[in-house]
């Protein structure tokens, strides 16, 4: 942590809550005085994202965000604090085209949650950097990032679970789409290749320790087989919902 003359990309010191929460709702005060600004937390927000986009979270910086409208860090920092609160602003500029469960049947819960998550995969696809950005200690969320909450829950209030199961249905389905993007994220067909055979040549020579593991492989569990992991995680964990609510019934 840098102090005011050194590199700013970090906090001087504890954030104010009530600003960042300010800055996230679009909330904090607009000068009476001086030019029109010729920026904005959410242009600056759109163009990190992009830029997170082309080369990865570690790659933004206030200095690199600047100059994609250049002009210097320091221009930034009148609507960003610092690069924190610039991540969750990017956050909530990612989220706020969706979720749109407008298509699906009122009451169709199972319908309703299937769209939901997929629609929460395709954000996690088209940005890889979010696993990292909410990894972070985060405290304080944005409409945005609420609205996708809020969206799954009422998805599954016609199961007539409890509130509290509901969240818990929620932090299961976030869960798979979070580890499927993990997966796909790690995945590099050179290192893949690599890791094969070097496991291979390792469970050969070391079979009788895993003898459930090695009957897997020989049977193909490692194999493609055309089956979506997202869906057959989906049909899993509905079922159990599903088989939650005949119960109660």
């Amino acid at each position: 942590m840098a102090g005011r003359n050194g590199n700013k990309e970090q906090q001087d010191g504890p954030r104010d809550p009530r600003a960042v929460l300010a800055l996230l709702w679009g909330e904090q005060g607009q000068p009476t005085r001086g030019p029109k600004p010729k920026l904005s937390p959410q242009r600056i927000a759109a163009a990190a994202a992009e830029l997170a986009d082309r080369e990865g979270l570690d790659a933004v910086s206030m200095n690199k965000v600047a100059g994609e409208f250049g002009v210097s860090a320091m221009a930034l920092y009148r609507y960003v604090p610092g690069k924190t609160e610039l991540v969750e602003l990017m956050v909530e500029a990612v989220l706020a085209d969706g979720p749109d469960l407008s298509g699906v049947p009122d009451g169709d819960w199972r319908s309703a949650v299937r769209e939901w998550t997929r629609q929460c995969a395709r954000v996690y696809a088209a940005h890889p950097w979010m696993l990292g950005a909410l990894a972070m200690r985060r405290q304080i969320m944005g409409p945005c990032q609420l609205r996708w909450l809020d969206v799954a829950l009422a998805a599954l209030e016609p199961t007539g679970l409890r509130a509290a199961e509901r969240h818990r249905v929620f932090l299961l389905l976030i869960g798979l789409v979070r580890n499927l993007a993990q997966q796909q994220r790690d995945a590099a067909v050179e290192r893949d290749a690599e890791w094969d055979r070097l496991a291979g040549d390792l469970l050969a020579r070391h079979a009788d320790r895993f003898p459930a593991l090695t009957k897997a492989i020989a049977e193909g569990a490692f194999e493609p087989d055309g089956a979506d992991p997202l869906e057959f995680g989906l049909d899993r964990i509905l079922d159990g919902v599903q088989a939650l609510v005949a119960g109660r019934e």
